[in-house]
């Protein structure tokens, strides 16, 4: 907590009980710095604040802010102007109330700081972090930062009271969507099959485990660029594409799951059934195809005449021996 720098100061009140606290930034950002250059030869690029239509630079001092009314005419507005406002000048982070933890959604959370006890005794502090902790609460608080007026939760985390700053309720865009008004019909398999796939991958979250592969990558490459080597060889892409080729799209798993869930799920004797009603249908026709078949006395009375032809047929060797006389 020495390496970082305090940057307000004030007391947390709630009733007539006062904490005094030191805030500290709670987050820095790990993006590798860089600046702009011209590609040809690495010149760096500048910006001037220069007059519109001139080549004319204005003083950082004597930049002002317009702004439009609502009849769309233009106020200038100097840092003295904007120093005129009524905002909260007092140094206090003011508690408002005591909310359930799970009443805020996450989407209102904006920036987090800690909270460092700023007096001798840290027992006050101490006092409302597990009071918070024990209640299961958020303190919904307001504060001016940098001559804004802030709302906050105030939470614990890992033993540490943290100030969350969050949005105000109009800078949360409403979801608007045309898929909305349309609800799909899900069937009670499917999303019992959503869900199991779920449980499979259910664990405690751990944060170390991730790790931005963006700013690896990136390091990689400017690395690699400095010793003119390749940072990512063609074979490592292709090995790539193909763990990504092996990942299945959840709706395809989700079907292909439910189809196995159906199979699975069917009763050989079903199947049975299933397999032998075609046959069965086969058989009641057949009758119906076949039905001269009643007329076979007929057939075995023509199979008496038979004899005749079988006569004629042992005539047929005299008329050969016949023409062969006559040879």
């Amino acid at each position: 907590m020495n390496r970082m720098r305090s940057i307000w100061k004030g007391d947390l009140s709630f009733g007539l009980v006062n904490v005094p606290v030191k805030v500290y930034s709670a987050t820095e950002s790990h993006d590798r710095k860089s600046y702009q250059v011209d590609s040809k030869d690495g010149t760096r690029i500048r910006y001037r604040r220069v007059r519109e239509g001139t080549d004319s630079e204005v003083d950082y001092s004597d930049i002002a802010n317009a702004y439009e009314t609502d009849s769309g005419e233009t106020v200038i507005l100097t840092k003295e102007d904007l120093g005129m406002l009524p905002v909260q000048k007092s140094p206090e982070i003011s508690i408002l109330e005591f909310v359930p933890t799970d009443q805020v959604d996450p989407i209102y959370f904006d920036k987090p700081y800690y909270l460092e006890p700023a007096s001798k005794s840290p027992k006050a502090y101490a006092l409302l972090a597990q009071a918070l902790q024990k209640t299961d609460r958020l303190a919904i608080a307001n504060f001016t930062l940098r001559n804004r007026t802030r709302l906050a939760a105030l939470r614990v985390v890992d033993g540490v009271m943290t100030l969350q700053t969050l949005l105000w309720p109009d800078e949360v865009r409403a979801a608007d969507f045309d898929f909305l008004g349309d609800e799909p019909e899900i069937r009670p398999q499917e999303l019992e099959m959503a869900a199991s796939l779920i449980e499979t991958m259910a664990k405690d979250f751990d944060p170390t485990e991730f790790e931005d592969t963006y700013q690896v990558e990136l390091a990689k490459l400017v690395e690699a660029k400095s010793e003119g080597a390749e940072a990512f060889p063609e074979s490592e892409e292709e090995s790539s594409a193909d763990e990504d080729s092996e990942v299945a799209d959840l709706l395809a798993a989700l079907r292909a799951s439910v189809k196995d869930k159906g199979v699975a799920g069917s009763s050989p004797s079903d199947d049975d059934a299933t397999k032998s009603a075609p046959a069965k249908k086969t058989a009641e026709k057949t009758p119906a195809k076949n039905a001269p078949a009643k007329k076979a006395p007929v057939k075995k009375a023509a199979a008496k005449k038979a004899p005749t032809k079988k006569a004629a047929a042992k005539k047929a060797p005299a008329k050969k021996a016949a023409a062969k006389k006559s040879a």
